[in-house]
């Protein structure tokens, strides 16, 4: 007998104002797979410091993955999941979402929580991302703005892994429609990251 093992991997993404419970953004995103399995492995062998790391770290957040014509049409570009290098287009906020570092100032709202059920042969990763009325520093007062390129006007935002001295590698990415983020609300981001063994038996 033979036992070739899958693994697959999804993200789906919720956005929205956990006071309101208005929801922004739901869809799923797109994985970078090769960065992915260079994380997976470097968690696996329990590669850290100047080695490596892997483990997701930071969210980031950007402005550059859409853009908006006179007459309000979107237009998208695709998200970056290609080159151990790629990014967001345009980053401009993050927050670090790893509760055991002395790094993340809020881990009670900014975290993760691993999520499995006995019997099942998938197991989620629940990012929790919270933007709260102080943050960023230097946004609007109010979600008024018609400039869809203002730098706290996100269109874009993924996960980055630790590498051992910083979090530069893109792990996931998704683009969606400019959601503005100002003083007078919060946002919440829950960010779940689903990984599924998919096993198929056969004779050989």
């Amino acid at each position: 007998m033979i036992s070739p093992g899958l693994v697959k991997i999804e993200g789906f993404v919720k956005i929205f104002d956990p006071n309101s419970g208005e929801i922004f953004v739901d869809k799923k995103n797109a994985i970078h797979y090769e960065n992915m399995s260079i994380s997976l492995a470097e968690t696996l062998s329990n590669r850290t410091s100047a080695q490596g790391g892997g483990w997701i770290y930071e969210m980031a957040f950007g402005n550059g993955g859409s853009s908006v014509d006179p007459t309000g049409i979107i237009t998208y570009l695709p998200p970056n999941t290609t080159g151990i290098n790629a990014d967001l287009y345009n980053e401009t906020y993050a927050k670090v979402v790893d509760d055991n570092s002395a790094a993340d100032t809020d881990p009670t709202n900014n975290k993760m929580t691993v999520l499995h059920t006995s019997g099942k042969v998938y197991t989620d990763i629940l990012v929790s991302c919270l933007l709260d009325y102080g943050e960023p520093p230097g946004q609007q007062a109010f979600d008024n703005s018609t400039n869809f390129n203002g730098e706290y006007v996100f269109d874009e935002l993924g996960l980055k892994a630790w590498t051992g001295t910083t979090a530069d590698r893109l792990l996931t990415h998704v683009i969606f429609h400019p959601v503005q983020k100002s003083l007078n609300r919060q946002i919440q981001i829950d960010y779940t990251v689903r990984i599924q063994t998919l096993t198929n038996l056969s004779t050989a």
